[in-house]
């Protein structure tokens, strides 16, 4: 057939894009339309599996956890998740001797459940892979050259020379999204002049399932608790903004001068560290699309959005992008409808729009607020977190947030079907 490849048409989507948010809304549309639609994902990063994923670890708030759990993987990533029990913030210089605590988090977000999760990765991708395929998803390791939607339908051509026709395409391809790009959506972003370092350290002490937020000058380190393992025990993963101009003097010494200098941000209430694995750095960038749909197209994860990680909720907003995208298409194949059309399209972006672009700003507030060492700031925001920590109503807005519990959420994150 000339190369060429018709699966479904006005009942198909392809997925562009592998990632943790993809591979969701992939197992989400197959397990809920079954061989009524035919769901396929497209990237070259296939062909390595799940191991390259290997030494990531997100923070997956409780809509996340619930939405895993209908899907049927939770179990199988369990064992690779840690529970954040409560969280310390404090705001210091990185010379104070004493790290004054400001606010804490030790409440619940429902009876029984921590309002998040450490999740590694690897075996979180693992859970889905199989997931998909053991619910028909179809898998395609080769990229996507272009996308023409023409006759009711979108005309993919993939790098291998063959065509796929599908009533919707899922651009789920990256913060440089070519498909976005193609579709002449535009973006509305800035660069932050840090650069984020993640490494896995081991401790001997255990933490108790305690998240740490130091905010320092040149940003926050952030310490987050992982499952136990490796030499020394116990292990956390840190998130560690620094300023990109002083990453090459931080990191370009060796392991023992990069472990000195994370163990005088991480402090000594775990006892002796060693590095398991990274630092890796990566830019630090803020950019949001002017719109999350084109024709017959949708943007997801971050082809829609990407944000500071001072929050840790750049993952939970592509899980909830995911949900409300499953849930719209589903939605309207059982009434018969077109799941490409622009009513489908519109009901996703209306779904998400508001509360990404929020999250938004509260990150790039919360970055630009505590990363400097102007000293009016810093008391107005410390006297901020004491006030955050002494009213109960306050509190529990910011937890609501953490764990990605505030407004109407998706049947998914509601841990209900679709």
């Amino acid at each position: 057939m000339d190369g060429s490849e018709k699966r479904g048409n006005r009942r198909s989507v392809v997925i562009a894009g592998a990632g943790i948010p993809g591979l969701t809304l992939a197992l989400a549309l197959a397990q809920a339309n079954g061989p009524a639609l035919t769901v396929t994902v497209c990237d070259p990063a296939l062909s390595a599996g799940a191991a390259r994923h290997a030494g990531r670890a997100y923070a997956v708030a409780a809509g996340g956890r619930r939405m895993f759990a209908r899907l049927g993987i939770w179990d199988a990533a369990q064992g690779a998740a840690q529970p954040i029990h409560d969280m310390v913030v404090s705001d210091s210089r990185l010379s104070d001797p004493v790290r004054p605590v400001f606010l804490t988090f030790a409440q619940e977000a429902e009876a029984g459940a921590p309002f998040a999760h450490m999740v590694e990765a690897e075996p979180l991708v693992a859970a889905l892979l199989a997931a998909a395929e053991a619910a028909g998803v179809l898998f395609e390791p080769t990229g996507l050259l272009e996308a023409t939607p023409a006759g009711g339908t979108t005309r993919i051509a993939l790098a291998d020379g063959r065509v796929l026709e599908a009533a919707l395409l899922v651009a789920a391809d990256g913060a440089r999204s070519r498909l976005r790009e193609a579709a002449k959506i535009g973006w509305v972003g800035w660069s932050y002049p840090q650069m984020g370092l993640v490494a896995t350290i081991g401790h001997e002490r255990d933490h108790a399932g305690r998240a740490y937020e130091h905010f320092l000058p040149s940003g926050p380190f952030a310490i987050l608790p992982l499952v136990d393992g490796g030499a020394l025990g116990h292990r956390s993963s840190i998130v560690w903004t620094e300023r990109s101009a002083d990453v090459p003097a931080l990191t370009g010494g060796g392991p023992d001068e990069t472990l000195a200098e994370i163990e005088r941000r991480f402090g000594l209430n775990l006892g002796r560290l060693a590095l398991e694995r990274g630092p890796s750095a990566h830019p630090l960038a803020f950019g949001m699309a002017r719109s999350f749909r084109g024709e017959r197209l949708a943007l997801l994860g971050d082809a829609a959005h990407v944000i500071h990680p001072i929050a840790g909720q750049g993952l939970n907003l592509g899980l909830a992008g995911a949900a409300v995208l499953a849930e719209a298409v589903t939605d309207a194949l059982r009434l018969g409808l077109d799941p490409g059309s622009p009513d489908v399209l519109k009901r996703y972006e209306r779904g998400r729009r508001f509360d990404t672009v929020a999250m938004g700003a509260v990150t790039d507030g919360l970055n630009r607020l505590f990363s400097n060492d102007v000293m009016p700031l810093r008391l107005a925001r410390d006297v901020g977190l004491g006030l955050v920590d002494r009213l109960p109503g306050l509190k529990r807005l910011f937890i609501g947030e953490a764990a990605a519990a505030r407004g109407p959420q998706p049947r998914l994150m509601r841990g209900e079907a679709l």
